[in-house]
């Protein structure tokens, strides 16, 4: 690359003019990387601005998203639909440039970053999603999966823990086609990072079996490229390049300095950075000859040209197979996935077993991963007590050269002659694991699913909130859902989770009490295109609950049974609401009050979220305006009172070491005390 200097600066003069006008803002970082990204996009990314869902398009993740002026400036630069006036509202309402990358919201930003150590973790989520379809679709002379994912990170992703668990999987399932450039510039918000950060990092990655490239000058974009160019060599490790940068760069006083990480320059530094890079505009300039030399969309139309001819050569030669990429590219079901949906609910039913819900999940699951090749399951070293193998997901493996280990146990597409593991061992890596699926699931072509403790959620939390905004299909296999797991005591013992993860906007909760509502739900889950689910489900045995039908389960909460179900000539005086294992202690509480002549109906909710999303009418139908309410449930009772409760038979605190029936007996979960609160709360009418 000749005559670069003026490309490079055009997005510092962007990124600072944007955090100055909006008087808000991390201007060091862009003004540093600058020549790092015009070494990978000004020669290696392979990408399309005028369609930034190409299928095989090169992906590119901001891991450090308080940079976010880089890539907004980057996706201006070279053609992307966001016009100059998105980045003079930088971080305005409503705007296509909001502080941190969105996801859905600006064209070209793959992932929503600013959770340092995230934005790698997802990148190791599409490269593997790219390994493995690649596995799956490629054909001797039809590669249609061929891309790389590229990572810009800094010191702060590298000391988040999550950067540890992600690189390191990374490592191990040899994800060549990873290509991670590390922004060393040695400043972090609280100043010159060498007190608190000793690691070294070239050390640290070799040990996860990468390759290292480094340090060099990350102020030279042909270094910079050179470097990369080497990257996409490697046959079978992912590679980081360590870049030595200065934040701020070209700023006289600012360079170097904590100052310039998160604050605008200020107009009077702004006018001596420009004299000192020898840019003549004025703000929001770019001359006519840099949006030129920028400008990616010839390159990025013939390139997808390109691929779009060998598709279709492929889908002469494979046709069975170019359907099923495409459908599951596009994130849609199979044809027959309602029928697949009923016939796992009917079976369910049909059977009437009592198994512990953590079981019920696995015969779903068996129904549902026969018939979706696409999902891909995991466990955080737990797999034995989650259950989230199947006959259709054997282990995925790699060889020593790199290559998905194929497997005559594997399901594969329909016409796909490739079988590959579908479940992952995670190790103990919770956090890792979930932000993976985030990856994978923004990737395409997977639906992912892992599985660990629900009291281990903690550790995955945040990365369920980040699938819950940017609107993922990732199914969250929580366990162990409460005091029920008995012996291993409080550390293990759920209380407040299932309460906690029902804050998470736009997170569906299930907590299914039998076979048939775990099949349901897992139904719901995989039909939730645009949000992530969290089941939580029992270690120990749970009953079939008798039922009249199946159709409302689907809706979060339904009548299961009403007082004339027990015999009783009159309407209900009170409604008792469980959840999960609680729900046959409901209808047992019944019992006992019909006995009485007391007239109760009880409702199961497995999922609150989906119920609060039903028609008033609908809401009211379940659960009567007038009748004193009781809600059953082994957590902390703050949720149920806005749904108008009389009382809530829960637990505020945390539980012991003891076997399950000595704990439900010691906290009060038993028919006889539902009961007692059910005749309490009548008294108090």
């Amino acid at each position: 690359m000749s005559d670069i200097k003026p490309m490079a600066n055009a997005v510092r003069v962007l990124a600072m003019d944007a955090v100055q006008q909006a008087n808000s803002g991390h201007p060091g970082a862009p003004m540093g990387m600058a020549e790092m990204a015009l070494g990978l996009w000004g020669g290696h990314l392979r990408h399309n601005p005028a369609n930034p869902q190409w299928a095989n398009r090169d992906r590119f993740v901001l891991s450090n998203g308080h940079a976010s002026m880089l890539i907004y400036a980057l996706l201006h630069l070279s053609g992307y639909d966001l016009p100059l006036q998105e980045l003079k509202n930088f971080r305005q309402l409503h705007s296509k440039t909001a502080g941190h990358p969105e996801w859905g919201l600006t064209p070209g930003v793959e992932t929503t970053t600013g959770p340092l150590g995230q934005g790698i973790t997802n990148a190791v989520g599409m490269a593997l999603a790219e390994k493995l379809l690649a596995a799956e679709f490629n054909q001797p002379g039809h590669a249609i999966v061929d891309h790389h994912t590229y990572v810009f990170m800094g010191d702060g992703c590298l000391m988040e823990g999550i950067s540890h668990e992600a690189c390191a999987l990374a490592g191990a399932w040899k994800l060549n086609k990873l290509i991670a450039l590390y922004d060393d510039n040695g400043i972090s918000i609280d100043g010159q990072v060498a007190p608190w950060f000793v690691d070294n990092t070239a050390q640290r990655f070799e040990a996860y079996q990468w390759n290292v490239i480094g340090p060099i000058d990350g102020h030279d974009a042909n270094a910079v490229d050179r470097a990369i160019a080497e990257a996409k060599l490697s046959a079978d490790r992912p590679t980081l390049i360590i870049c030595r940068t200065h934040i701020g760069k070209g700023s006289p006083h600012r360079q170097d300095t904590a100052k310039a990480h998160g604050e605008p320059l200020g107009a009077e530094e702004i006018l001596l950075t420009r004299q000192a890079l020898d840019w003549p505009h004025g703000p929001f300039v770019i001359p006519p000859d840099i949006y030129d030399r920028w400008d990616a969309r010839p390159a990025g139309a013939k390139a997808e040209d390109k691929w779009n001819a060998l598709f279709a050569a492929y889908a002469v030669a494979h046709p069975a197979l170019a359907a099923e990429f495409k459908r599951r590219m596009a994130g849609d079901l199979p044809r027959n996935f309602a029928q697949v949906a009923v016939d796992a609910a009917v079976a369910a039913h049909t059977e009437s077993q009592t198994v512990a819900s953590r079981k019920a999940s696995q015969i779903a699951l068996e129904a549902f991963t026969a018939a979706l090749p696409e999902l891909l399951g995991g466990s955080a070293d737990l797999t034995g007590s989650n259950l989230t193998n199947t006959k259709s997901t054997p282990p995925l493996r790699l060889d020593d050269d790199g290559a998905v280990v194929k497997t005559e146990d594997g399901h594969a597409s329909e016409g796909c002659t490739s079988r590959i593991g579908r479940h992952i061992n995670y190790g103990v890596r919770e956090f890792g694991m979930a932000a993976i699926m985030n990856g994978v699931a923004l990737h395409g072509g997977y639906i992912p699913y892992g599985g660990t403790f629900l009291t281990f959620s903690d550790y995955s939390r945040n990365a369920i909130r980040m699938a819950a905004l940017m609107k993922q299909r990732v199914v969250h296999v929580f366990t162990h859902d409460s005091i029920g797991l008995g012996e291993d005591g409080p550390t293990h013992q759920s209380v407040e989770h299932i309460a906690s993860l029902r804050l998470i906007p736009g997170l569906d909760v299930w907590r299914p009490a039998d076979t048939a509502e775990t099949a349901v739900a897992w139904a719901v889950a995989l039909q939730s295109k645009d949000r992530p689910t969290a089941l939580c489900l029992s270690r120990q045995g749970l009953p079939y609950l008798p039922k009249r039908d199946l159709g409302d389960i689907s809706r979060g909460a339904y009548v299961l049974s009403e007082p004339s179900d027990l015999g009783l000539k009159k309407p209900a005086q009170a409604v008792i609401i469980a959840t999960g294992s609680e729900v046959q202690m409901a209808l047992k509480a019944q019992e006992l009050l019909a006995h009485g002549k007391i007239a109760v109906r009880v409702v199961s909710m497995p999922s609150t979220s989906v119920f609060d999303r039903q028609a008033a009418k609908y809401k009211q139908q379940v659960l009567p305006v007038g009748l004193p309410r009781v809600a059953v449930e082994m957590g902390v009772t703050d949720g149920w009172w806005k749904y108008g409760c009389a009382a809530v038979v829960g637990i505020d605190r945390y539980g012991e070491s003891a076997p399950a029936p000595e704990l439900f007996k010691f906290f009060g979960f038993t028919p006889e005390n539902v009961a007692e609160t059910v005749q309490a709360a009548l008294r108090v009418r």
